[in-house]
């Protein structure tokens, strides 16, 4: 049974207002229950929100806690003049006072998607999760040249998450390649890897871990087994180190703390 009912209010995607409130809400040992609300953007929208909202109150008989990137004064008014919950709106939290701190007016744009299409960021972002979806797991070689960073490890170590990941927030072009027995019996890397050799970073894991991440796709399968985990995971680091590749192990981080790390590495190496 969770605990708490959280909400998202946005006029926009709500994706803002998530990801924030979900890093905030992972301060506390609790459980919730998330509920998003995209496109609230218009005041008869706001009430439906907030009778949503109040309901919940009155059905839990606690106070749901509400994150909003609410811009539209009108909506925003009727949120904070007849919502029941915990309201924490993230424009006066944050955008006013940095208003009155730089003396300058916000575009008070969050979640506004008008001419989104025109935008270089947007279509370069486009580009870059396409081209990390052609060269997911060692699909093509063509046009490595062009890759911002390339992603090698066993199969699956977390390479194809942490690529789309780093395409879809950062629009970096990211190819993967799984390390195979092939390349184990070479003792070295894959061939068209080779004059990208700046370009790569590893990724490992932790046989044991490995091993169930495997046995959840192909159970009881050689594949799985925690002696070929443990063979593979071996021969990949022995290779990395040879190469002298930087890695790390994904066994106990998420795909943002990856993403982070080879973000550092991408800086320092620039």
């Amino acid at each position: 049974m969770h605990q708490r009912t959280i909400f998202f209010i946005s006029d926009g995607t709500g994706v803002t207002a998530e990801t924030f409130g979900r890093a905030i809400m992972k301060q506390f040992d609790i459980t919730t229950r998330a509920v998003r609300l995209p496109f609230v953007d218009t005041v008869d929208k706001a009430h439906q929100a907030v009778r949503q909202i109040n309901h919940t109150a009155e059905q839990e008989g606690k106070k749901p806690i509400v994150f909003t990137t609410l811009v539209e004064p009108d909506t925003v008014q009727v949120v904070h003049d007849h919502c029941k919950g915990l309201v924490m709106d993230m424009f006066s939290t944050f955008v006013q006072p940095l208003e009155d701190e730089l003396g300058a007016k916000s575009h008070h744009r969050i979640g506004r998607f008008t001419d989104i299409s025109e935008s270089k960021e947007y279509f370069e972002r486009m580009e870059a999760i396409n081209f990390s979806l052609a060269h997911d797991d060692g699909q093509t070689n063509h046009d490595l040249a062009g890759a911002d960073v390339i992603l090698v490890g066993v199969s699956r170590s977390g390479k194809t998450p942490t690529s789309l990941y780093l395409a879809m927030q950062f629009g970096l072009k990211v190819a993967n390649y799984p390390l195979i027995p092939e390349d184990f019996d070479r003792q070295q890397l894959p061939p068209a890897l080779l004059p990208y050799k700046k370009k790569i970073f590893g990724l490992t894991i932790a046989p044991e871990r490995l091993s169930q991440i495997r046995n959840e796709r192909r159970p009881d399968s050689k594949y799985a087994s925690l002696q070929n985990c443990r063979m593979e995971v071996a021969e990949a680091e022995s290779m990395m180190r040879r190469a002298g590749i930087q890695w790390l192990s994904t066994t106990h981080k998420s795909i943002e703390e990856i993403a982070a790390v080879v973000l550092q590495e991408l800086k320092e190496e620039s």
